[in-house]
């Protein structure tokens, strides 16, 4: 399986590792560690050499109840970071953005990858992305980062995850994006209570037979808090185990904070796999 990204295309015949580089004061896990464009960039090439096959840089935080951020505030925090680090990054750069001008400045600033909470649902979004030769992922969310978690409510979770995932790959491909710059997620923690992640995560095959690649988001979420415990940075044992769980399910790409621990253990995934 392939995916062609910008300049580049991943082999997906291992599981890939997304490292998360957040330039946010109020993301929930890092927010306000890394605010100015050397430290940012220093922690992204830290996250290459410990093995990050992409790198995801996000300006506004979609964590439940997030405020959302203007649009200049989004467009000063990810361009320079994005800028400098397309100069020497030797990994494909992601923009985890739902707002079509970030994605447009920043595939032009050098991103090669728009991932995207909303699925390109936004006025313009598709377009941007269809005219540009950048990869994108497709995430599904039930309601808005403000109110997503106050009540979640489904009949069938996981069949409408996948149904919502299957409309919206559609809509691409009838834009004339390729089916091997398309990555979907189910959006863990995007509207759903622990029993509908679980379940998620269980039948996560039935989203893998869509036959598109699988991109997974789990790292130091409250999920994991609710099952093992602990703050936010003390969730690093329980991510690995949704990470290793997640890779053999059928997730190519696990998006995380901890990267050289995920490296090290989707190693001994892809030896057993």
């Amino acid at each position: 399986m392939i995916f062609i990204c910008g300049k580049y295309q991943l082999n997906l015949n291992r599981p890939h590792v997304m490292g998360i580089v957040n330039v946010t004061p109020d993301s929930f896990s890092d927010g306000g560690k890394f605010t100015s464009t050397s430290s940012t960039v220093e922690h992204a090439l830290q996250l290459i050499a410990e093995g990050a096959d992409i790198l995801d840089v996000g300006g506004e935080s979609t964590r439940p109840g997030a405020t959302p951020v203007g649009l200049d505030e989004e467009l000063s925090r990810v361009i320079p970071v994005i800028q400098a680090l397309s100069q020497v990054s030797s990994v494909p750069i992601s923009i985890d953005t739902y707002k079509p001008e970030v994605m447009r400045e920043a595939i032009a600033a050098g991103a090669d990858i728009v991932n995207d909470i909303c699925a390109l649902q936004e006025n313009g979004a598709l377009e941007v992305v269809a005219s540009s030769n950048a990869g994108l992922c497709l995430m599904h969310m039930q309601g808005i980062p403000q109110t997503m978690q106050l009540a979640p409510s489904y009949v069938n979770v996981v069949a409408e995850v996948r149904q919502f995932l299957v409309d919206r790959l559609n809509v691409t491909l009838a834009h004339g994006i390729d089916k091997n710059r398309i990555l979907l997620d189910p959006g863990f923690g995007f509207g759903k209570t622990r029993a509908h992640n679980i379940a998620l995560i269980q039948q996560l095959n039935q989203l893998a037979d869509i036959g598109q690649p699988l991109l997974v988001g789990l790292s130091r979420k409250a999920l994991l808090g609710a099952i093992a415990g602990g703050d936010e940075q003390q969730r690093l044992y329980a991510g690995i185990a949704a990470s290793v769980i997640s890779a053999m399910k059928g997730a190519k790409i696990v998006r995380v904070h901890d990267v050289k621990a995920t490296v090290d253990a989707l190693k001994v995934v892809a030896a057993v796999l």
